[in-house]
């Protein structure tokens, strides 16, 4: 009773963070992949969708989502196939790789029986059947049975006429008899047999209207055998085959229920969904604007859902046609992110090695923390002809984000969200030998907001949009393959640092605070080699500026760190220094031999390092690894990163990979002068909690303690950035009790100030 006052008296006097319980804890991650792609559904008492991200489920009744992805649980990211257990609730998903998850509510089985055999062909998974506890998957080697009560591989079937590895489309189970949908054609075999494993234990069926040859998928429809050949339907009626359905369009999808055929179709972008009875008579037609590439149908009564690869799950009933699937972006994001006024924005576009175009239409994701949202040629019809966005930055003094298009100009948006094109109109010049192609690769504003523009294959390649609206070109005095520039990066003496790629280095630019005035223009030219700069390599992927000042290159062969930048043009003496990293016991160059993709500087001044092998959190000084993050022992989407960017108040650390992006809630965050906002996570600290406490908003590298009510001392540390972290245990190791703590912290005056307390609840 005398706690409880005390605690109810400690509370009054400082009033809880609510706000604060909505923030994720420390090690946590998330994942926002596109769920707006649909490849499969079924519909029971809710609906199940697979995506090639993911799986989520959807209560029609309330209208509430539950997303499954490698973050919390399933085994993998690219979903090739799924099916529903028609006897439960049960789900088997298969992955691109082969690998198989069970899911059975919140419940995860991996089975990778498939993926880990040494079996040689083709083991892609073409169609799945579902009887009672056997799952059969069709395959490139044959048909390989599934005990999913047991989670284990029963046996393997191939019903070629050899007994060799067979394609096999689809598998369904009539009257006794087992049909599957082979390239050879269509095959049968008594469902009873004790022999199926023998190639001889199976029949082919053609003639008297069944042509030999390859058969896409099989129905079973009012207790009669259907197939789907060439596009065209084919009924079977005792020995016979005639055609059911064939209007020319090409056939997408083929589901039944008890009384309807629902043939999906898609010709020019166009889908649509024929409803047909057992005598073959067209009943009803789903069509909508959104409806592209139908690829399965589910249905419910009167209501029909629809799995549009291009266009998501969609619910039709009568006229409304309804998207239905969780909020994320519409794609994966390979170009560069940023973070700017509390958001993120992801450039969705990418080029390819070569620096040629991938034609990328999904334009720019923009994230507020809640919400995200889309900024491309499909939300906006004007933006047509701006594709692969590639660049992306923000103007401070303005308020304008830039994004860069390779191939398609320069999009500015406006604090209004208005938009301005430049392109032919502007400064920007086509590629030598690409006329029309205004390619964009980097971009930079500096302090005076003035927008620096890296013009890849132009003649003059560096431009800047000075903040009176006009522009002043430069030439690079250096030769350079194919005038390749990219990312552009402004540090504190207001220096550009160019990257310039297809391996030519890095150039630094002056332009000695006089943009009109060539003259006082200083330029160096950094590369592989002593004397040179001392890159390791040329190729240079990415670059990043740290809290002290100093340039960070990531090439093909590891990173160099530029650290007399204020020397950069007085001689060449000033050359990259190569960080020696201590790991086990040896010691050697930082991530010598490795293609560094992108480098991103935390609160703490610490480097996050994403490669082709995985995501790397390395100190400050680049001299020990304190974290490495892969696909086998995190929730990391993909070891391939595209780019990395830091949320500056929440510290959580954004992750493009190859797969899509997730992210990572990290221990650091930018500090400020003062104590501001200053929020304790979890607080109240709940019964049973083990994770880290974190506290954030505070000044920068503060001196945090954290003490009793009577000021004895619990724990002591320094803030990473503006947060500080706590496990809860003094320093004997023992968890703190229940009761009210003190936070006390030191700012740069090395004043102490209780900057908020800490509740426990055990």
């Amino acid at each position: 009773m005398k706690l409880v006052l005390i605690l109810l008296i400690a509370i009054c006097y400082y009033p809880l963070e609510t706000n604060a319980q909505n923030i994720q804890p420390i090690g946590y991650w998330r994942e926002h992949l596109p769920f707006n792609n649909a490849i499969q559904v079924a519909v029971d008492k809710q609906v199940y969708c697979a995506t090639p991200y993911g799986f989520f489920t959807y209560d029609n009744q309330d209208a509430s989502f539950e997303r499954k992805s490698k973050i919390n649980g399933l085994s993998e990211v690219k979903v090739r196939l799924m099916e529903k257990d028609p006897l439960g609730e049960r789900v088997i998903l298969v992955y691109e790789n082969t690998n198989i998850d069970f899911l059975d509510g919140n419940n995860v089985v991996n089975l990778p029986d498939v993926l880990l055999s040494n079996v040689s062909g083709d083991r892609t998974v073409y169609g799945i059947y579902w009887q009672n506890n056997f799952v059969y998957l069709c395959t490139g080697l044959g048909i390989i049975v599934l005990d999913a009560d047991k989670n284990e591989v029963k046996d393997t079937y191939r019903p070629s006429s050899n007994g060799a590895d067979i394609r096999v489309n689809d598998l369904v189970q009539l009257n006794g008899f087992l049909y599957a949908a082979t390239t050879e054609g269509l095959k049968v075999a008594s469902s009873g047999a004790s022999n199926l494993a023998d190639y001889k234990a199976w029949q082919t069926i053609s003639g008297n209207g069944l042509s030999p040859g390859a058969i896409q998928r099989l129905s079973v429809f009012n207790n009669t055998l259907f197939v789907l050949k060439n596009d065209s339907i084919l009924i079977r009626q005792g020995n016979n085959w005639s055609v059911f359905f064939n209007n020319g369009i090409p056939v997408t999808g083929l589901d039944t229920d008890a009384s309807r055929m629902m043939v999906a179709q898609s010709a020019s972008g166009k889908g649509r969904i024929q409803i047909l009875n057992i005598s073959g008579s067209i009943t009803g037609v789903l069509q909508s604007d959104v409806l592209s590439l139908p690829r399965q149908t589910a249905s419910e009564g009167s209501v029909f859902w629809v799995a549009d690869q291009n266009n998501g799950l969609l619910r039709f009933e009568g006229n409304l046609t309804e998207r239905i699937f969780p909020n994320s972006p519409i794609s994966t994001a390979a170009g560069e992110m940023i973070f700017y006024n509390k958001e993120l924005w992801a450039t969705a576009g990418a080029v390819n090695e070569n620096w040629n175009y991938t034609f990328n239409p999904n334009g720019i994701h923009r994230y507020n923390g809640d919400q995200w949202a889309g900024v491309n040629l499909y939300v906006y019809p004007m933006l047509d002809s701006l594709l692969d966005f590639i660049t992306v930055a923000a103007d401070a003094v303005s308020g304008s984000i830039y994004a860069g298009s390779y191939g398609g100009g320069l999009l500015e948006i406006k604090k209004d969200n208005s938009f301005q094109i430049y392109k032919q109109q502007s400064a920007l010049q086509s590629a030598i030998g690409d006329p029309g192609s205004y390619r964009v690769s980097g971009l930079a504003a500096d302090v005076n907001g003035n927008l620096w523009v890296s013009n890849y294959g132009a003649p003059q390649n560096l431009l800047v949009k000075k903040a009176d609206g006009n522009w002043r070109r430069y030439t690079i005095p250096f030769f350079h393959n194919e005038n390749a520039v990219a990312q552009i990066i402004i540090d504190e003496r207001n220096y550009k640092w160019i990257m310039a790629p297809k391996g030519n280095g890095v150039f630094c630019f002056d332009d000695g605070g006089t943009l009109d005035n060539l003259s006082d223009d200083r330029w160096r030219y950094l590369r592989l080699g002593k004397g040179n700069g001392n890159l390791p390599s040329s190729e240079v992927y990415c670059m990043a500026k740290d809290l002290d000042g100093f340039i960070w290159i990531g090439t093909g062969k590891g990173i160099a760190v530029v650290q007399c930048v204020q020397d950069i043009f007085s001689s060449n003496a000033c050359e990259a220094v190569l960080p020696v990293v201590q790991q086990d016991n040896f010691a050697g160059f930082l991530f010598a031999d490795e293609e560094v993709r992108s480098i991103a500087v935390d609160g703490a001044n610490r480097k996050w390092v994403g490669t082709r092998n995985g995501l790397w959190l390395i100190s400050a000084d680049g001299q020990q690894v304190i974290s490495q993050f892969t696909e086998t022992n995190s929730p990391l989407l993909s070891n391939v990163i595209n780019s990395i960017a830091i949320d500056p108040l929440s510290g959580e650390v954004f992750i493009s990979t190859f797969n899509g992006i997730c992210s990572y809630r990290g221990t650091a965050t930018e500090g400020t002068e003062k104590h501001s906002d200053v929020l304790v996570f979890p607080n109240p600290v709940p019964p049973g909690y083990g994770g880290t406490i974190a506290i954030r908003g505070l000044a920068n590298n503060a001196l945090v303690k954290i003490t009793e009510t009577d000021g004895r001392l619990v724990f002591q540390t320094k803030a990473l950035g503006g947060q500080a972290i706590w496990n809860g245990r003094n320093y004997n190791g023992e968890k703190a009790s229940s009761g009210v703590y003190l936070v006390i912290a030191s700012d740069e005056s090395n004043r102490e100030h209780v900057v908020t307390k800490i509740f426990f609840v055990r």
